[in-house]
Formats: C-alpha cells, sequence, structure tokens
C-alpha cells in the first residue's frame, strides 16, 4: 500500500503564486522570428519608444507633417494607456506617471525634431537622452510595481492563513495538553492537516529530548480516543514522523468503519506495478497494495467478509492491463463461478438474469484458469511451474537489455497471480493416501518459493493463521502482505499472528468487512485498519464486462510452455461442472406438487381466484380441499382426516454443548473436505485443546461432525464434506 507520507505543511500559509513566463512555439519561417504579442521590459521597450519617435520624426519631416500631430498623439496615449489601462490593472501611482510621462516625452520630442529637424547632433543627443530616461522610469516603476504585489499578495496570504490557522492553532493546543495528560510527554505540536474527506485530521509534533520515544504515545492511542471523547470506531492512529524525534498522529473523527462502501464505479485500468486498491483507510483514503514480487495472506474467521473480500481482490487483478488470474477453490469453485458467468450467458451455456442486459458474444471469463478439484488444481500448478522455467530460459535477452533480474511485467507479458481461496487450509490437509493432495501442495510451495522474479505470485485465504492451519511458517515467510479481517473475532488472533507487534485496537473494528492490513519490505507499510468495499454478483458482473476488452493473454513462451493443460482448460470434460445440469432458459414457475408428495404447494396460487370445484364459501369441505391453508371458522378439521394429525413442528432446539460450539461447527463447515485440527479450533475460540476436544468429540457423537482419525493429522470435518 502506498501509504501517504506525511510531509506536512508546516507553515499551513498559501504561497504566493509567481508568475510564469509565456512559452511559444517555434515555427519554421524564413523571416526572422518575431513575437508581436510579446511584452516589453524596461530596456525594450525604452529602445522601442525612442526609435519609434526617431523614425517618426524622419518621416514627419520628409513628408513635411503638422508638428503638432505627434503632441496629440502623446497626450492621447498618456490619458489611455499611461492613466486609463494602468486604473484597470490597478497598477501603483509610479507606473500610471512613468507611463503618462513616457508618452508627453516621446511626443514632445518628435514635435520639436519635425520644427527643427532630426537629422542633427542636438536631435541625437536629445533622443538618446530620451530613451535612457524613459527607461530609467520603466525600470523604477517595475521595481515598486513587484513589492507592492508581493506585498498585496502576502497580506492576502496572512489574512487567509490567519483564518485557517485559528482552528488549527487550537487543536494543536488542545492535543498538546492532551497528549501531556494522558501520556505525560510534552510535546510541541508544529503542523495540523485536516482530510479532505473531513473524517478527521493529522497533526505532527515534536518530542522532548531525554528518553521520550514516538511509540510511547503510540502505547496509549487507545487513552488519548477516549480522553477526547471520541465516536465509537475512531481510533487514534500513532507512526514516527519524518525524521526521529517526530511523532505524527492521525485522529479520525468519522467512523468510517462502520459505513458500507460499495466497490467503486471506477473500473479504470490499473497495473501490478504501481498498485491495486483493496479498501479504505480511516482517513477514507484507498488502501492500495503493492503485488509484483509480494505474495499475500488474507485471513478471517467465519462471517468476516472474507469471501466479500476474495472479490474486490478478484476486481483489482481484472482491471490490471498486465495481470491473468488462475483461481483455485476447492470449495465446488465458489470463488470463481461469479466470475465466469458471464462468459457462461454469452455462449449460451446459461440463462441471464432477468432483466439484465445480453452480454457481448466476444465476453472472455473473468479469470483465467478456475480449477475446483484437487487433480484441476495440480494440473494448474504444474503449468504454472512449467511458465516459470520457460520465462527463465526464454526471457533472458530481455533481461539482459532491461539490465535487471526481475522479468519486465508488462500487458504482452503479464504477471500470473494465483488466488487461491482457504489455500493455507490447503497446505495443511492431511495428504496420507492422497498422492494428489501431497503433489498439490509441494507444487503451491514451490511456486510460492521460486516463481517471484518470473512475475508469478499468490493470494492464499485462511480461516485461522496458526501453524496447525498453515502447514508451517513458509506461508507467512513469502506473504509479506497480511490483511487481518477482524469481524467476529473474540481476542484478535489473527492480528497477532500476522502482525505481533501490531498495536491496532480491533475492539474498534467489529463491523463486517473491517480488519487491519500491512506490509513488510522496503514498499511496506505499517499495520493499519481499513474498511473493505461491499461487493454483488452485479458488481462482478459490470467489472468482467468493463474489463473484457483490456484483460491481456498469456504470452506465447508461457502459453506453449503450459501446453494442453493450459489450452483445453475451458473443455467439456474439465469445465462441464459449471453448466450441465443447468438450464439455458428462464425457469418457468414449479408446477404444484401432488397430494400424494406429501401436501399441496399453493404458493404459485396465491393472490389468485378460487380453483373450479371451490364452491367460493358455499360448501366448507370443498374450501379446505381447494385452499388446505384456510381454515373455515367452525369446521372441525379431524373429521376430515382418514389419518389422525401428525403433531405440529416443533421450533428446532438450540444446538447442544458451549455457546462458542455453533462458530466452532461453522469454522469446520468453511474449511471444507480438509477440516480443522482441534488445535486450530481452539485457538479460534480461546479456549483449552482438552475442553474443545471433549466438545467436538460429542458433537460427532451426535453426527453434528466427522472425526477423522490420522495421527498428527487428525481433523474434524463437516458432514457434508466428510
Amino acid at each position: 500500500m502506498n501509504q501517504p507520507e506525511h510531509t506536512l505543511n508546516l507553515t499551513n500559509v498559501p504561497q504566493p503564486k509567481t508568475r510564469k513566463p509565456r512559452t511559444k512555439t517555434a515555427k519554421t519561417s524564413l523571416l526572422p522570428p518575431l513575437d508581436w504579442a510579446a511584452t516589453h521590459g524596461p530596456v525594450s521597450g525604452a529602445v522601442s519608444a525612442a526609435t519609434g519617435a526617431g523614425a517618426l520624426a524622419l518621416l514627419g519631416a520628409a513628408t513635411h507633417m503638422p508638428p503638432g500631430i505627434p503632441l496629440y498623439v502623446g497626450v492621447a496615449g498618456a490619458v489611455g494607456h499611461g492613466i486609463g489601462v494602468s486604473v484597470r490593472r490597478r497598477l501603483t501611482g509610479r507606473t500610471m506617471a512613468g507611463r503618462a510621462a513616457s508618452w508627453l516625452l516621446a511626443g514632445g520630442w518628435t514635435t520639436w525634431a519635425i520644427s527643427t529637424g532630426p537629422l542633427s547632433w542636438a536631435a541625437a543627443g536629445t533622443l538618446a537622452a530620451l530613451g535612457v530616461g524613459i527607461g530609467a522610469m520603466a525600470s523604477n516603476a517595475a521595481i515598486r510595481e513587484e513589492a507592492v504585489e508581493l506585498e498585496r499578495m502576502s497580506t492576502e496570504a496572512r489574512s487567509a492563513a490567519a483564518k485557517m490557522n485559528g482552528e488549527r492553532e487550537a487543536i494543536a493546543r488542545e492535543w498538546a495538553d492532551r497528549i501531556h495528560r494522558v501520556t505525560g510527554i510534552q510535546v510541541a505540536v508544529f503542523a495540523v492537516e485536516f482530510w479532505k474527506t473531513g473524517a478527521g485530521f493529522s497533526l505532527a509534533a515534536e518530542l522532548p529530548g531525554g528518553a521520550a520515544t514516538w511509540d510511547r504515545i503510540a502505547s496509549q492511542a487507545r487513552a488519548l480516543a477516549t480522553d477526547a471523547r471520541l465516536p465509537l470506531g475512531c481510533t487514534v492512529w500513532v507512526e514516527e514522523g519524518d525524521r526521529q524525534g517526530r511523532v505524527v498522529l492521525d485522529i479520525a473523527t468519522v467512523n468510517v468503519m462502520a459505513q458500507d462502501f460499495p466497490y467503486q464505479d471506477d473500473f479504470s485500468a490499473l497495473s501490478i506495478l504501481t498498485g491495486i486498491p483493496w479498501g479504505l483507510l480511516p482517513n477514507s483514503d484507498a488502501a492500495v497494495v503493492l503485488l509484483r514480487e509480494a505474495c499475500a495472506l488474507i485471513l478471517g474467521p467465519p462471517g468476516s467478509g472474507k469471501s466479500t473480500f476474495i472479490d474486490v481482490v478478484l476486481a483489482g487483478f481484472a482491471r490490471c492491463t498486465d495481470v491473468l488470474t488462475f483461481v483455485i477453490d476447492l470449495k465446488a469453485g465458489a470463488a470463481g463461478i461469479p466470475w465466469v458467468r458471464p462468459w457462461l450467458e454469452a455462449r449460451g451455456l446459461k440463462a441471464p438474469k432477468t432483466g439484465a442486459v445480453p452480454v457481448p458474444e466476444d465476453t472472455a471469463p473473468g479469470v483465467d484458469w478456475l480449477a475446483s478439484t484437487p487433480g484441476e488444481a495440480l494440473r494448474l500448478m504444474e503449468a504454472v511451474l512449467r511458465i516459470n522455467a520457460a520465462r527463465q530460459q526464454g526471457y533472458q535477452d530481455l533481461l539482459d537489455a532491461r539490465d535487471t533480474t526481475l522479468l519486465p511485467v508488462s500487458a504482452e507479458i503479464p504477471q500470473v497471480e494465483v488466488v487461491v481461496d482457504e489455500g493455507a487450509e490447503l497446505l495443511s490437509a492431511a495428504s496420507f493416501g492422497d498422492p494428489t493432495m501431497k503433489a498439490l501442495q509441494e507444487a503451491v510451495k514451490k511456486a510460492m518459493r521460486t516463481t517471484r522474479a518470473m512475475g508469478i505470485r499468490f493470494v492464499l485465504t485462511a480461516v485461522d493463521g496458526n501453524v496447525s492451519a498453515l502447514g508451517d511458517t513458509s506461508v507467512r515467510k513469502f506473504s509479506p502482505v497480511g490483511v487481518a479481517l477482524t469481524s467476529g473475532e473474540s481476542s484478535g488472533n489473527n492480528l497477532h499472528k500476522l502482525f505481533p507487534s501490531a498495536k491496532v485496537d480491533t475492539r474498534q473494528l467489529k463491523a463486517k468487512g473491517c480488519g487491519v492490513i500491512g506490509a513488510a519490505g522496503a514498499d511496506g507499510f505499517a499495520p493499519t485498519g481499513f474498511k473493505g468495499w461491499k461487493t454483488s454478483p452485479s458488481m462482478v458482473r459490470q467489472v468482467v464486462l468493463a474489463t473484457n476488452a483490456r484483460r491481456p493473454r498469456l504470452d506465447p513462451i508461457s502459453a506453449a510452455a503450459a501446453g494442453d493443460d493450459y489450452a483445453r482448460r475451458w473443455d467439456v470434460d474439465r469445465a462441464g461442472w459449471l453448466w450441465e445440469g443447468t438450464s439455458t432458459a428462464t425457469p418457468a414457475s414449479p408446477a404444484p406438487a401432488t397430494a400424494s408428495g406429501g401436501g399441496l404447494n399453493l404458493s404459485s396460487l396465491r393472490d389468485r381466484p378460487a380453483a373450479a370445484g371451490s364452491t367460493g364459501g358455499g360448501d366448507g369441505l370443498a374450501e379446505v380441499i381447494a385452499f388446505p391453508n384456510a381454515r373455515p371458522q367452525g369446521l372441525n378439521l379431524t373429521s376430515l382426516r382418514q389419518d389422525p394429525p401428525a403433531p405440529a413442528p416443533q421450533p428446532p432446539s438450540a444446538p447442544a454443548g458451549p455457546p462458542w460450539l455453533a462458530e466452532a461447527i461453522d469454522a469446520i463447515e468453511s474449511a471444507g473436505h480438509m477440516g480443522l485440527k482441534v488445535a486450530a479450533v481452539a485457538d479460534m475460540v480461546s479456549r483449552s485443546r482438552q475442553t474443545v476436544r471433549t466438545a467436538l468429540q460429542e458433537a460427532a457423537d451426535r453426527g453434528e461432525l466427522v472425526y477423522r482419525e490420522n495421527g498428527p493429522q487428525s481433523v474434524f470435518l463437516h458432514p457434508d464434506h466428510a
């Protein structure tokens, strides 16, 4: 993320505008280059006036011009240009007097020269003196004019700054006192900057000498927010300034985190080289991540908005003109299906949503490859490794020409982003007896280690950040970009597993879609709270259609290396599960079931006239048979039944076990066929392993879970995935 640097305006005073010289485009011409619109300075203006007066005197003497005409012209120039223009442009009196005097002197000399003859030493000497005098007056007037203009602008700037600084000074004094009261550190606030969004402000302060450090203030961020009585969800974010001995505080006054923000309507082109927005910071700026060389790990418990966040990730990649996205989702491909649906509609394999605009026939899938089974995922990963090897060999000349070891990613050679939903669980899944899963795990780990230079990176998601859930520490090691979605967490476990030293108060980040985002490395930024955008299938459809024409294709060297595994990825024998067994036409309303099927389904008959055979209120028996949900008053339905009435359905009882068991079962269901270990569930619900093991085993005895015993790799699974 390109975190905005806190280089605050230390003066907070608008700077005076400076005039920029005009620039003219040169044109090829045989004549000398002349600019008739150019203005004159003191020297060129004086020379122009002197030469003009001399030329007019020669012309007047030769043509016997009446001597008074130049004087009249001088008077008119003094009134019009000297006085009129100066008044209109609000010039100083000295400039006005100098211009008027120049016109009068030039006109007077020309009249005298015509009368006495311009071809004399007296005329030449007085003309030279006239030019020098006009130049001196113009130069003096220009200096005075510049000084007055700067003084005027400085006065206006000081006036504007006084208005702005009044509120800033009050905030600076208030927060300097608050910091001293809460932390015991006396700081000097020297700059206050209001956020453009109006959601808060930032302030910069100098720390005193001695043992005072910025992180001492950071440790009291929560107490500062409490002392300021900020609204719930508004935090004080503290970080080091642009140099040691300075501290910067970002203070939110509007709770951005509690609001829902639909994904932005801007589907303009992005690049993996310049960053991709993944959400909103507390100051409403975009949280931008740089993923050219970095993998990303996204953690979030069930209900935290992880699936929605995956759509944000895929949308950012779809907008990039230099990224191809491969998706692995072993939960029936759910993460990628909405991104493929417009393509299925274009091929007539899926019926469009009622009222939706038909998609163009050339619509391509929004993701370039979708794997929903271990076998297809292994094909994908083996192709990725072959692409990496082929690029290392095939682009040696390009790397040498660019003098780099990093493949220059572009629209012609796009980066491959492999998004693995629940990918961390994939790496930790028990693979004993399953060679496909074991090979898939090894391929993912190897690709994360070896493909950075050749433009192949990964985004993985997980419910939990434990080593037992991630398989080993390599996932975190190769994922410098981290996202911990905190909605639904009870103790901030994922935050501390991704960012052990982070001092973010997750108690203020409980709304769905909230979390903490951070990145390590030179392009990184400190962990900070953020709010994810809200997505929907219709938004996904808009992104796919808006980016269809500019999404890149795999470069020929990579495509040749990927081979038939890549070329036939959408064949019916491998992708037919996306459309087989589905209707390509809008389904008709279902017909009511017969009585032998367990009772009439009359939902399609509601708000319609009574069926034929109903007497419309005459015979009670006919009314009950036609409309079994409408009981006539005073009619005993028991007498009409051949069998005793079935007992009325009872509301489902609360699940047995401790209160946290339902959350644990949801997490196990989200983990799919890989299940979760006892240790992972214990960390998630903040209970001891023995307590969790007992409760899960009791749930398994009731049939709510299934226990797969496999030594150290034993896991609990949901019955739907057993």
